[in-house]
């Protein structure tokens, strides 16, 4: 029997990769919070997105950095409020809400983005260079 396969072993909860990956992002937002002051990783990702791709609809943004509708609009209200993003209707589509970085929000995310990839290095610390770029890869399979 592979590695891979399924067992009619016990549940053992340890064991699980849900609860396994639950962990490893319980662990990496609580040092991404040591790094980054003021943001959280929701916000830090939609900020990115923005930077990296310009004024998005706040649906594509939302989809664009993996969260549910309900999720991205909470997180561009709280972006809005902090001063970070704009949003407003589409003129082409009046259902859609187009979301971009303002001064602010650009100077903010050039500011924190060294503080991001330091809390990155550090979620990753305990692996080998070869064990991160294979962990990532994995990773990538699933999602």
């Amino acid at each position: 029997m592979s590695e891979t396969e399924i067992t009619n072993d016990a549940y053992q909860l340890s064991t699980q990769v849900g609860f396994n990956l639950r962990r490893a992002n319980q662990r990496h937002v609580a040092i991404f919070a040591r790094h980054v002051d003021g943001l959280t990783p929701t916000q830090f990702a939609a900020l990115a997105r923005l930077y990296e791709q310009g004024t998005l609809s706040q649906n594509l943004l939302g989809r664009e950095t993996a969260m549910d509708s309900a999720t991205i609009k909470g997180v561009v209200e709280r972006l809005k409020a902090k001063g970070l993003v704009t949003s407003r209707p589409d003129l082409n589509d009046q259902r859609l809400r187009l979301v971009e970085l303002t001064a602010d929000g650009r100077s903010l995310f050039e500011h924190v983005e060294a503080q991001a990839l330091a809390a990155r290095a550090e979620t990753m610390a305990p692996l080998t260079a070869k064990e991160a770029a294979q962990f990532e890869a994995l990773l990538a399979k699933l999602v």
